[in-house]
């Protein structure tokens, strides 16, 4: 028994003596995963750091993109409400029938429920000019109307200054300013828009530009533009009240204003 009791106090001391070597190991870990915690925690500070800068270079670069070279500004129009040209052609109108037709025009269903939208209709945007204009409540039916009414007339063209021609180029700007911001803030857009005639496969790709698009192609085409400036807002969290799946150039105002805080994100 005694002889036992010696071997195990032996074994005993050398447990301990391996937990002590343990202990020791452990506590070297421990200082070196403090010393890696402090270091990858300094390295996201300095991460975080040139992010921020990189959104401020970003913002700068968009902010003068959007100035100098794609200057956007809300055009106000003469256009007379057609609830009151109405009632003055119409003497049995009653006033209220004409109140509850302008409320009516002016109202749009967004996010799940009817809000108030004072300016379909009422002004447009301009964009690099105020010559280029887009309706701001997103109906281009002028341009494949004065397509498909060209197919059918015969003679010279119509008069310079036609809508259909402004809305074709404004919309090939927009493409132009989304395929540069998509660059700059590097995002992959979902929908792949040429605004120049480039060479393919089969044929040629003239989106809002060249060739005179069908009805078509061109509600496709400004489908996929639209798309592509709604992905660029959501991925610079811009206010989801605010935007609207047709405003084209209004939800570019909103993504590129000096108000948007995430802007370069």
């Amino acid at each position: 028994d005694t002889e036992g009791l010696l071997r195990i106090k032996e074994e005993n001391q050398k447990h301990y003596r391996r937990a002590q070597r343990h202990q020791e190991k452990k506590e070297k870990i421990q200082k070196h995963n403090r010393k890696l915690g402090d270091l990858v925690e300094k390295k996201t500070y300095d991460l975080k750091t040139q992010y921020e800068h990189l959104a401020n270079l970003r913002r700068a670069h968009i902010l003068e993109l959007t100035s100098v070279i794609f200057p956007m500004e809300e055009v106000k129009t003469s256009m007379r409400d057609p609830a009151d040209v109405s009632s003055e052609s119409d003497n049995a109108m009653t006033s209220s029938t004409v109140s509850k037709l302008a409320e009516a025009r002016r109202t749009t269903y967004l996010s799940g429920r009817w809000v108030c939208d004072d300016h379909n209709g009422d002004t447009s945007i301009s964009i690099t000019g105020p010559w280029i204009i887009l309706p701001n409540n997103g109906d281009y039916s002028a341009y494949y109307n004065w397509v498909e009414e060209k197919k059918t007339t015969q003679g010279p063209d119509m008069e310079h200054n036609n809508p259909a021609h402004t809305i074709s180029a404004a919309l090939c700007y927009a493409t132009q300013l989304v395929n540069t911001l998509s660059l700059i803030l590097d995002v992959n857009l979902p929908k792949k828009l040429c605004n120049r005639q480039v060479k393919i496969q089969q044929g040629r790709n003239h989106e809002f530009c060249g060739e005179n698009l069908s009805r078509h192609r061109f509600t496709r085409a400004v489908k996929k533009l639209n798309a592509n400036i709604l992905h660029l807002c959501f991925s610079q969290h811009v206010n989801l009240d605010l935007l609207h799946p047709l405003h084209t150039l209004r939800n570019l105002m909103y993504l590129v204003s000096p108000d948007t805080e995430n802007l370069g994100r």
